[in-house]
């Protein structure tokens, strides 16, 4: 799915969150608790029982006080990666973007010891795990196994996926958002905790169409048909719409706390990564 210079690239990040979360095992990443990791960050009285290398023996020199140094604990990081596969996202490769994109993350935190599950529609399927660096052709192979059909029961998913057990982590979102229960679902998932990012897959096909003249257009996942009539004045006035919507998906998401990025098919994988996604924290 990636180059091999694309991962030997991938090999010096790291998946960023914006907050501190709680894992279940050792591993790379900020804590809520304090831990055995070398970054200082406070001091509490010291107690019996306490392990008495971590007193402050220079502080208690000039106070007279025991204190306990405590740091930062250093922990795993959950990577849920959550795939829209509805028949919308089988259009203009954009199932096959936003897998690649998938398997970028997904070997970036599986070479940094996080684990990483995979969710599709319908969420009541059971959801991979992969865990550690020999899973990543695993995690591959069953990102290039998705297939794209169906509707987008995107809010029952997201009611779904908040019931799955464990550590809130990261959730990645790909989707086209193509649905009309889009605001509802983005308003759900940040219930879970943890941090929220929400990958806007649509293509240029979709934003910005050259068709013109009388069509008569069918939808990919009901089958239901319209017909219309293209001119350039619907054109501009469809664009502008589309401006409107992507603004309202990008503003509701950054309101509920969550990172909201655009992703063409046409995009190149390796600027992304290693440029826009680096600089708005999502990678570092």
């Amino acid at each position: 799915m990636l180059s091999p210079e694309l991962l030997s690239r991938l090999e010096a990040l790291q998946i960023s969150t914006r907050r501190r979360l709680a894992g279940l095992f050792a591993g790379d990443h900020r804590s809520p608790r304090y831990g055995t990791s070398i970054d200082f960050s406070d001091y509490r009285p010291y107690f019996p029982g306490d392990d008495f290398r971590r007193i402050d023996y220079a502080l208690y020199a000039r106070l007279d006080v025991l204190l306990v140094k405590l740091f930062e604990a250093e922990e795993e990081l959950h990577v849920r990666l959550f795939v829209d596969t509805s028949s919308s996202m089988g259009a203009h490769g954009k199932l096959e973007a936003a897998t690649r994109l998938g398997a970028a993350l997904g070997f970036v935190a599986l070479v940094n010891r996080d684990p990483v599950t995979v969710h599709t529609f319908p969420l009541d399927r059971p959801a991979p795990r992969f865990v550690g660096r020999a899973a990543v052709p695993h995690l591959f192979d069953h990102l290039s196994s998705l297939r794209a059909s169906g509707t987008t029961p995107f809010a029952a998913a997201a009611l779904r996926l908040l019931a799955r057990p464990g550590p809130s982590g990261l959730t990645v979102v790909f989707s086209d958002l193509l649905t009309p229960e889009w605001e509802e679902g983005l308003r759900r998932l940040p219930a879970r905790g943890g941090d929220l990012v929400v990958v806007h897959v649509l293509s240029q096909e979709e934003t910005d169409p050259q068709l013109v003249g009388d069509l008569d257009l069918r939808d990919r996942e009901d089958s239901s048909r319209v017909e219309v009539s293209l001119s350039p004045d619907v054109l501009r006035r469809y664009r502008e719409s589309v401006r409107a919507w992507t603004d309202e998906v990008g503003n509701i998401c950054r309101r509920a706390g969550a990172a909201y990025l655009r992703l063409d098919p046409a995009d190149d994988i390796e600027a992304l990564l290693l440029g826009s996604w680096r600089r708005t924290g999502v990678l570092r």
